[in-house]
Formats: structure tokens, C-alpha cells, sequence
């Protein structure tokens, strides 16, 4: 990471994630080549992804974070990858490590080009996965390690300076906070706060319940992760960019 923010740990008390999350007119406005034709791919498919304003400015962050080590969670078919890609061959510096998480097996498919693309393939992987399962296996992976009866590798790897979370609103909160043991020391967790419920939402429709749950236990992880993190939000158009450092 660049001087500028390596000890974000002890500054973003003074606003270093706010400034993080600010525009940088240094970057481009338009959006990629590549991420445009993904662009239209997702609409063929009827997927959605984070919005031009948010994409635009997780790029700036990582721009100025400059991380060795990312790990974005709900890749999807790399519409957002290819806007970090995009990144990372402007500026002719690429991470040690970049791990893309997605559960679909057939958007590994689509995953792998756009590496291949890129010429990524000596610092990216592609994980397919439930990510609570991925999660699980991971954390019990270390937990052997420290018996040291451990064997290979465990499915998600640790230390990353930034995480991406993207995926369903009713999981953000929970992937979040799992995901918050995963950061290096100074690395930043960018999210999406989930979408909000509108109006009164009977109790016998079950996915706007699902959505109520969720923003209610985002409300709750937020409150809670206050102790012990820094967190910084962004509201732009389409969503809120959330920012978390650990204090």
C-alpha cells in the first residue's frame, strides 16, 4: 500500500477513509472498454451490478490504496474485476494476490477469460463457492494450523489490504463481519450498504422479509463494529460505498 494510507489504522480518525472514498479527477471518467461490453452482457442475462458512480469510485480508492493483496467477494460474471483490472494496467503495477469469489460455476467460465485477458493469471484465482461454506473451511483450516495438523491450503486466503463484498442484501451484514478477520493490518473492506425496505412489508412476503432482516442486522452489525472499526460512507448514485478499517 502507498505511504498515503499504510497506517490508516491510526489516521482515519482524522478522515484518511474519507479521503479515501473522495473522487480522483487523476482517474478516468469513462468506463472501460471491456467492463462496457460485461455491461451489456449482464443486461442480456437480467444481472444487475453496482452502479457507474460506485464503480468509478472503488476504483479511485484502490487507486490510491494501491493493495498487494485483494480479494472481491461476488465477482459475478467480472464486471467490477474488470474495472480493478482496468486499474491495475493504467497504472502498470499489479497486486501479489487477487482472489475473485463467486458461487456460480458457469461465471468461472467468464471469470477466467477476462484473467486470461488480462494476462492475470500469475497473481488472480477463481474460487467457486458458497461463501459461508468457504468461509468455514477456512477459518477451520487455521484453526488446525495452529495443531499443526493442517493439510494443503485453505480454500480463501487471509491478509488481504483490500475486500470487496458485493452479493445479497439479506447476507451483506453477516459476509461482512466474517470477512472483516480477513484484512491485513491497515486494509480497508469496501461494501454496498443493502438495500433499504420500502413501505410496510407483510409478514407473508418472504423476500421483502428477507430484506428487512438483513438492513436490520446491518443496522446492528454497524452499531457493534463501531467499537471496534473505523467506517466511513460514501452515498453517491445508486448506493452507499462503505469503508471499514480496523482502529
Amino acid at each position: 500500500m502507498t505511504d498515503e494510507v499504510e497506517d490508516v489504522t491510526e489516521i482515519g480518525k482524522d478522515g484518511v477513509l474519507a479521503h479515501l472514498l473522495s473522487p480522483d479527477a487523476a482517474q478516468p471518467r469513462d468506463e472501460p472498454e471491456i467492463a462496457t461490453n460485461i455491461g451489456v452482457q449482464l443486461q442480456h442475462m437480467g444481472l444487475t451490478t453496482w452502479s457507474i458512480s460506485l464503480l468509478r469510485r472503488l476504483r479511485d480508492s484502490l487507486g490510491r490504496l494501491q493493495p498487494t493483496s485483494v480479494l472481491e467477494v461476488g465477482a459475478g460474471i467480472g464486471h467490477r474485476s474488470a474495472w480493478i483490472y482496468d486499474l491495475f494496467s493504467r497504472d502498470e503495477r499489479t497486486p501479489q494476490r487477487y482472489q475473485m469469489v463467486e458461487d456460480g460455476a458457469k461465471f468461472a467460465v467468464i471469470l477466467r477469460r477476462l484473467m486470461l485477458r488480462h494476462d492475470a493469471e500469475s497473481y488472480t484465482s477463481i474460487v467457486v463457492g458458497n461463501l459461508d461454506v468457504l468461509i468455514g473451511e477456512t477459518n477451520a483450516w487455521h484453526a488446525a494450523s495452529s495443531t499443526g495438523i493442517e493439510v494443503g491450503n485453505p480454500p480463501l486466503e487471509r491478509g488481504h489490504d483490500a475486500i470487496i463484498v458485493d452479493g445479497k442484501s439479506e447476507h451483506r451484514a453477516r459476509h461482512t463481519e466474517a470477512l472483516l478477520p480477513f484484512l491485513a493490518p491497515g486494509g480497508v473492506l469496501f461494501t454496498v450498504e443493502p438495500d433499504m425496505p420500502l413501505g410496510n412489508v407483510e409478514e407473508a412476503d418472504t423476500e421483502g422479509m428477507k430484506l428487512v432482516t438483513g438492513f436490520n442486522e446491518w443496522i446492528h452489525f454497524v452499531q457493534s463494529a463501531n467499537e471496534t472499526h473505523h467506517i466511513a460512507f460514501m452515498p453517491l448514485f445508486g448506493g452507499t460505498l462503505v469503508a471499514i478499517t480496523k482502529k
